[in-house]
């Protein structure tokens, strides 16, 4: 008999805040990317950790046929009303689900499967790298974005700041920046059968468009980003709330290269994965 994996703790996380508030600063990066890409009309798309669709929106309106999965229900539901607002509903769309077990999706059935800071949240990353490769079509590609740890940049900075503010992990947590390493990425896809010439890896950068003053763009993680609120509720109980504002505004105030100091203007840099599917 098999046992039933433990339910997703990422599912509360992400629930835990909105989202959205944070994927409407980075919209314009999002169809870049998807234009890089070079994704096209026919193709079968698995945007994975899709959110409320920054990548899968721009991806339908090329005439891809694409399916947002996302394990927070608001983020899924959030999609959905932007795929019907946009009328990309015949194109595009969303469903629940969890990324280290794609349950109802068959083999090969995607031309690309992506995930641009989504998957590299998820627990057992190995099962994610071969359920990725599982549903992708022989000769379809598998991209992923992903933040590169100890990287000067915002978003690595915003994890690491927090997680000196947060209680340990439980026991056996695997964290979510080891999807920036090399090494990690290609142990897991040589597990999911990738040889290792069929892994590419570039540095990419992501911006954050803001119209506000960076100390407002903070405002919008610390109420909304379920690592942040979570590492807020922590420093509170420590009695260190002002001393986590404190980074955190003197992090996002030095990475603001808008020159206003009423609009915010973030480059982080993160890496692309592109995996080849034989």
């Amino acid at each position: 008999m098999s046992s039933t994996p433990p339910p997703n703790p990422n599912k509360a996380l992400w629930e835990k805040g909105d989202f959205t508030r944070i994927a409407a600063t980075m919209r314009e990066s999002g169809e870049a990317l998807v234009e890089e890409l070079g994704i096209g009309p026919s193709e079968q798309v698995l945007d994975l950790g899709c959110g409320d669709g920054t990548t899968a929106l721009p991806a339908a309106r090329r005439g891809a046929q694409v399916l947002g999965v996302d394990i927070a229900g608001n983020l899924v539901a959030a999609g959905q009303r932007r795929a019907q607002e946009a009328g990309l509903a015949d194109r595009l769309q969303f469903q629940e689900g969890d990324a280290s077990r794609l349950e109802g999706l068959e083999n090969d059935r995607f031309d690309r499967v992506v995930s641009i800071f989504g998957a590299m949240f998820a627990p057992r990353p190995g099962d994610v790298a071969r359920e990725m490769v599982r549903v992708t079509k022989p000769g379809g590609q598998v991209h992923m974005g992903n933040w590169i740890p100890n990287d000067p940049t915002l978003v690595a900075q915003i994890l690491r700041i927090s997680a000196a503010y947060s209680p340990p992990p439980p026991e056996g947590f695997v964290s979510p920046m080891t999807w920036g390493v090399e090494s990690h990425i290609v142990e897991r896809f040589g597990a999911a059968g990738v040889a290792r010439e069929d892994i590419e890896l570039q540095r990419r950068t992501y911006t954050f468009r803001h119209p506000g003053s960076p100390s407002s763009f903070l405002d919008l993680f610390r109420e909304y980003y379920g690592p942040t609120m979570n590492a807020f509720a922590a420093a509170g109980q420590q009695g260190r709330s002002e001393d986590l504002q404190r980074e955190l505004q003197a992090l996002f105030e030095a990475q603001n290269t808008s020159g206003d100091a009423q609009q915010t203007v973030i480059p982080a840099t993160f890496l692309l994965v592109t995996v080849r599917v034989r």
